[in-house]
């Protein structure tokens, strides 16, 4: 069993930026791919980011991409999500989720969920 938990999130202007935490206990964080999501009102969860075990590879959603970084410190056994150039279409709730599979960006995939963290940015 693994516990998430994430932190971080908040309300900032667009351009701005924040960095998500995602805290984890229980088994060995390390063996285990790392993946953000977000959920926006009234739409289905979005892939955003992974990070592979032992930060082997990572994956972004387009939407993210030069904007966003993943990263993971496992003798921390938390992960980050640094957003930078915040917009208004990436307010949402964020979710941290861990996969004994490998890196994936299908949330399916996934066995281990946080309970979110809002984000919201204003124009």
């Amino acid at each position: 069993q693994v516990q998430l938990i994430e932190s971080g999130g908040g309300l900032v202007q667009a351009g701005g930026s924040l960095r998500l935490s995602c805290a984890a206990s229980g088994r060995t964080f390390s063996r285990y791919a790392v993946g953000w999501f977000r959920q926006a009102p009234g739409k289905e969860r979005d892939f955003v980011a992974a990070i592979n075990f032992s930060g082997g590879g990572t994956a972004y959603a387009d939407s993210v991409k030069g904007r966003f970084t993943i990263s993971r410190d496992d003798a921390k056994n938390t992960s980050y999500l640094q957003m930078n150039s915040l917009k208004p279409e990436d307010t949402a709730v964020y979710y941290c989720a861990a996969s004994d599979r490998g890196l994936t960006a299908w949330g399916r995939l996934y066995d281990y969920w946080g309970q979110g963290t809002q984000v919201t940015i204003s124009s």
